[in-house]
């Protein structure tokens, strides 16, 4: 079956254009993306070059050929851009706009405007490049996890393989200028080019809408003060580490935080708890469960760890929240008292742990402050547990941590 050549171009130009706008809507409902309003202007420069495509014999060879391709190459140069503001990186638009300049300076030489060879091999390298670059963007931005990234990367870079390969193609098996707009190669272009732009749609809007859920989901899990994780995604964090392996719970407390309050005030008191936190989170080892339970008290989960090595990385915390300094409050110190405890069985029950965690905090606090005791140390005497019963009970209820 043989497709009107023309139709083709027309329907691609009104399908890219659609998908323009459909990006352009996006982006008016989400200014803060500015990929969204990129894309949606390459798709519309897009239409237009396949709509002067589709004119190919009705308009001078100069638009349908010079000025087209030079409107598409720019399509895939602001297609790449757009990917480099969505992984937070600079436009570069003069960039995106040197692959068409290229192409309407070398249409400028009678030898390669009349070479069709030439034309297809400069517009599929530069086409080519456009999308391969594109699809090195997004995978350089894999740490961000995003499930369409991977859909996004293997379309564009099968995208930037197809036009390199028809770089060798176009000069191995050449076609007649006589005959070009008849040829398949036109029609391939066509409906590739028509579901390129659809693919591109779904994956990309994927992408922006997987982003923004992803950032409503940690803003709701991340505690606004200190930027670690709040009492909600800690506890279920703790529990999905539970269930697989044994743990150890470290429970941590600032010394004397009221009086820091009292003394310097409740906004140099938030800047401390946003200390301990800066403080803290890079001596704890990868794969911690670290979040805020309250006030001035703070958790953290540690898979895999016994009560002795998890005793040795809180000592290390402890080290480091002493050795604190700022210059512009030299009277200012911190110190933090440290319980741990250790779940050797897989499935051990996070309140428990708590529990044994919190009575070892209680007995870092009434033996002095600014140190660290374990589940498995000596307890305190009777009688002085009797003098704290009052302040323990308190203490306790106001460290446990409920799931949600």
């Amino acid at each position: 079956m043989r497709l009107d050549l023309p139709t083709l171009f027309t329907m691609t130009a009104a399908v890219t254009f659609t998908v323009g706008v459909l990006f352009l809507l996006s982006w008016s409902q989400s200014r803060r993306e500015r990929a969204l309003a990129v894309w949606g202007v390459a798709h519309v420069v897009g239409s237009v070059a396949s709509l002067m495509l589709a004119l190919r014999g009705q308009i001078p060879d100069s638009l349908s050929i010079g000025l087209a391709n030079a409107l598409m190459i720019g399509a895939y140069g602001l297609i790449w851009s757009g990917v480099r503001a969505f992984e937070g990186r600079r436009l570069h638009l003069d960039w995106a706009l040197a692959g068409g300049t290229i192409w309407i300076a070398a249409c400028l030489v009678p030898a390669f405007f009349e070479s069709l060879p030439a034309r297809v091999g400069l517009a599929s390298t530069l086409a080519g490049f456009y999308c391969g670059s594109g699809a090195l963007t997004i995978w350089r931005g894999r740490g961000e996890p995003l499930v369409s990234r991977y859909p996004a990367l293997l379309l564009l870079a099968t995208y930037a393989a197809l036009y390199w390969l028809r770089v060798p193609l176009a000069f191995t098996v050449p076609i007649p200028a006589s005959v070009a707009v008849a040829s398949p190669w036109f029609a391939i272009l066509c409906f590739t080019g028509t579901l390129f732009s659809v693919a591109i749609a779904f994956v990309f809007m994927a992408l922006t809408k997987e982003r923004a859920e992803r950032e409503q989901r940690l803003a709701a899990e991340t505690d606004s003060l200190t930027g670690i994780a709040n009492r909600r995604a800690l506890v279920a964090g703790a529990e999905r580490h539970l269930a697989v392996a044994p743990a150890a719970l470290l429970l941590f407390d600032l010394d004397h935080f009221k009086s820091i309050n009292d003394r310097f005030g409740h906004s140099v008191g938030d800047a401390a708890l946003a200390a301990f936190c800066h403080i803290a989170a890079p001596l704890l080892p990868p794969g911690t469960v670290f979040g805020r339970m309250g006030g001035e008290e703070f958790a953290c989960l540690l898979p895999r760890f016994d009560e002795r090595a998890a005793a040795r990385v809180a000592e290390r915390v402890r080290a480091g929240v002493a050795g604190f300094a700022h210059p512009a409050y030299p009277d200012l110190t911190m110190s933090v008292s440290v319980g741990v405890a250790a779940e050797s069985q897989i499935g051990g029950s996070l309140d428990y742990l708590l529990r044994r965690a919190d009575d070892a905090l209680y007995r870092a606090k009434r033996t002095g402050r600014d140190r660290v005791v374990t589940s498995g140390d000596d307890p305190l005497p009777a009688v002085e547990e009797a003098l704290g019963t009052g302040l323990h009970a308190k203490a306790g209820r106001r460290s446990r941590m409920r799931s949600p």
